[in-house]
């Protein structure tokens, strides 16, 4: 069993740091940089692709809704046209900055409001899609498993992996559960580790209303702005690693949507 382990990173802004990013590179495969408009800036992105490209991490665009004061996690209204233009728009800052330390991008995963909007909004979804797609075929595709998001990213041809998140809880329905609800959070290691393993060993997770859901995991995701990330990302990897998963990036996997 193989999984990779990604994070949201770089989202520093200015004098104003954000996360534990260079601690957390230790335990994670992959990393997605903020691009600017959600989080981060232009010597944010540069930091988090240098710490990434010594550690070994892949690197993939995060953009978002231009949304500094909500982090990206207000829905905005946007046309599936301005959704593709600041898609493009991001990915190619962050391809800029990464092909001037000789890195290319591995994936893209958009951010907060404009992931699940995506993940259930066809026309949002396809417009993200098509900007990958003209930026570069061979990027992966995050999203949610079954999710439009991922339907979106094959009919565009694109590599599509299915992303899981271990400190997140979901709704019956496999969505992600609200921020603002009690318990969408979940802050307990162990808790968190043994929901990692499961979605990878047994294929499911325990929904917040109790139900099971099944799923299938390319990639579990952890957060770099929650307290104590990076003692939580490496009890996932140690969890993980303890009942036989190896934790590596996607580069050599095949992809699939669910």
């Amino acid at each position: 069993m193989r999984i990779d382990l990604n994070c949201d990173l770089g989202e520093s802004f200015g004098p104003w740091p954000m996360g534990q990013d260079a601690a957390l590179m230790a335990s994670i495969s992959s990393a997605n940089v903020a691009c600017g408009f959600h989080a981060g800036d232009p010597g944010a992105m540069r930091t988090t692709v240098t710490l990434a490209r010594a550690a070994g991490v892949a690197i993939g665009a995060h953009p978002g809704f231009p949304d500094l004061v909500g982090f990206g996690r207000r829905e905005l209204k946007a046309t599936p046209q301005e959704v593709e233009d600041l898609v493009l728009y991001q990915v190619a800052a962050l391809a800029g900055i990464a092909g001037a330390q000789g890195v290319r991008l591995q994936h893209v995963k958009p951010h907060g409001a404009l992931y699940n909007m995506a993940c259930r909004d066809r026309s949002l979804a396809d417009a993200i899609a098509r900007a990958v797609a003209a930026f570069d075929r061979t990027l992966i595709l995050f999203g949610l498993p079954a999710s439009e998001l991922l339907a979106a990213g094959v009919a565009a041809g694109l590599p599509v992996a299915s992303e899981v998140f271990a400190d997140r809880a979901y709704e019956a329905d496999g969505s992600l559960a609200g921020r603002a609800k009690p318990g969408s959070v979940i802050h307990d290691p162990a808790a968190v580790v043994a929901r990692a393993v499961g979605m990878v060993r047994d294929h499911q997770v325990v929904a917040i209303d109790g139900s099971v859901i099944a799923l299938d995991a390319d990639t579990i995701c952890l957060h770099g702005d929650t307290s104590g990330a990076a003692d939580l990302a490496r009890a996932v990897r140690a969890g993980l690693e303890s009942a036989g998963i190896r934790v590596g990036s996607l580069d050599s996997r095949e992809f699939h949507a669910d």
